[in-house]
């Protein structure tokens, strides 16, 4: 396969994850479609990589999924946290932080 055809993939997968985080309102939802463009950016970076013949692409891509990880248990446990005092997942809601 050609390597544009990846590009256009992710550049696809990065389009329905901002498409998501614009038009949902469930946090769970929102947080799983900003995964969905960091998940796209990566399969950029590897592609690029392979095409320039290094290893920079990759290495990138390794630290984004080392971020991406640790983003998933910080924001895990705010949404967590919102839910049981709001007992709702709604982003609006959220937006209400006083209690």
């Amino acid at each position: 396969m050609n390597p544009v055809h990846y590009l256009y993939l992710a550049a696809l997968l990065f389009t329905i994850g901002a498409a998501g985080v614009l038009i949902r309102r469930n946090a769970i939802v929102v947080f799983m479609c900003i995964e969905l463009m960091l998940n796209a950016c990566n399969l950029a970076f590897v592609v690029f990589a392979r095409m320039h013949g290094n290893l920079d692409g990759q290495i990138i891509a390794f630290f984004t999924m080392v971020v991406a990880a640790a983003e998933v248990v910080v924001g895990l446990a705010i949404i967590v946290s919102i839910f049981r005092t709001r007992h709702t997942a709604s982003v609006d809601d959220a937006s209400l932080m006083k209690l």
